[in-house]
C-alpha cells in the first residue's frame, strides 16, 4: 500500500536537497522526522514537510498503521532554472543559475 507525495518547484537547488534526502531513505518514518527535526539545514524543513504530507496521504486514502510506514523511495530532480544576469569588468555580463527542485516521496508499509 504505497502512498506518495510530490513537491514541485522548491527554491532550493537539488544538490543540497540531496545531501537530506539521503539520510532518510530506508528510514522508518519516525526516525526520519525527529532526524531532520535536529538538522541545521534548509532542505531539511522542506522533506520533513513533504514527509508529513505523505504521510497524510497514506491515512486518508488507506488503512495503514502510521507506526509502520517507512520511506521506499525519495527522489531529487532538477525543476526550471531561472536565469540572472549580473554585471561584470569591461561592460560583460554573468548568468547566475537559480535552480528549482521536484521532490517525490514514497512511502510503504513494513
Amino acid at each position: 500500500m504505497e502512498a506518495r507525495a510530490i513537491s514541485r518547484n522548491l527554491r532550493i537547488a537539488p544538490r543540497k536537497v540531496r545531501l537530506v534526502a539521503d539520510l532518510v531513505r530506508g528510514k522508518a518514518v519516525g526516525e526520519a522526522l525527529n532526524m531532520l527535526d535536529h538538522l541545521p539545514k534548509k532542505g531539511a524543513k522542506i522533506v520533513s514537510k513533504t514527509i508529513r504530507s505523505v504521510v497524510a496521504n497514506a491515512e486518508n486514502t488507506q488503512s495503514v498503521d502510521v507506526d509502520r510506514l517507512y520511506v521506499k523511495r525519495i527522489a531529487v530532480d532538477g525543476g526550471a532554472v531561472m536565469k540572472r544576469f549580473t554585471p561584470r569588468a569591461h561592460g560583460r555580463a554573468t548568468v547566475i543559475r537559480k535552480r528549482t527542485s521536484h521532490l517525490t516521496v514514497v512511502v510503504d508499509e513494513r
